[in-house]
């Protein structure tokens, strides 16, 4: 692959831009055997791109065929494109990873399902567009689980109706919680398999509680880290996609 077009997958720009960059010597490729950067300034230069360290303007990225990618969600925040009210989560991510080439119309990493403005916590991005669809489907059983902050105190008898099922105003079908459990008086952590509209308020609303404050801290076996703060993103890692496997 020329250097010019592994920038163009990368999110870096059209192949022009990406050949200007490289031509006026802002890429540097990572010398395993020197242990140093090489400044190259052949855009049509032949790279093996697996594995490529490469730096743009001083900064270091990886190759990355396929992108995933973990974002801690802060409150205030849409998963749109084009928010109504609030600023997008996509203005949380550099420039490459909104503008890595798809073959869709639409270009750039994608939430994969969506958390309301005020909810925060693990939000993932991909634009593998079967990774999106395996992890939202609701029939591949992906856990998500939410630390619910609620108006009243918790009972024994809201938690069983929740496992059983409630009935929200636009679905007969009741809607289950795969899993509760109280933590604390006013603290419950719900777990999902399914993402319907405001689906956690509205459960909680039925069973005559309040949400007062809404955070996804896993997703399957993932569990958001303790280091990542509001705002912040990175890959995931070949383990962190292990953890993702839907259980059905």
């Amino acid at each position: 692959m020329q250097l010019q077009d592994m920038l163009f997958s990368q999110g870096f720009g059209i192949r022009r831009v990406c050949s200007g960059l490289v031509q006026q010597g802002w890429v540097e490729l990572w010398n395993e055997e020197a242990q140093d950067w090489d400044k190259v300034q052949d855009s049509m230069l032949d790279v093996q791109p697996e594995g490529l360290r490469f730096r743009v303007q001083g900064q270091e990225w990886q190759y990355q065929a396929l992108g995933y990618v973990m974002l801690h969600k802060p409150a205030g925040t849409e998963c749109s494109q084009k928010p109504s009210a609030h600023p997008s989560i996509y203005t949380l991510l550099p420039a490459p990873l909104r503008q890595r080439p798809n073959k869709g119309a639409i270009q750039g990493l994608q939430a994969v399902g969506r958390l309301d403005q005020d909810t925060t916590g693990l939000l993932l991005l991909s634009d593998d567009g079967q990774f999106i669809h395996r992890m939202t489907s609701p029939k591949k059983h992906v856990a998500k689980v939410y630390r619910v902050t609620t108006k009243h105190a918790l009972d024994e008898k809201q938690l069983q109706r929740l496992l059983a099922g409630v009935v929200l105003d636009d679905d007969p079908k009741p809607v289950k919680a795969a899993a509760c459990e109280i933590v604390d008086s006013h603290v419950l952590d719900l777990t999902l398999t399914e993402g319907k509209y405001h689906q956690v308020k509205r459960m909680l609303a039925a069973v005559s509680n309040r949400v007062e404050g809404l955070h996804r801290w896993k997703i399957g076996e993932l569990e958001l880290p303790a280091d990542l703060a509001p705002g912040e993103w990175r890959w995931l890692s070949a383990g962190d996609l292990l953890k993702l496997k839907p259980s059905k």
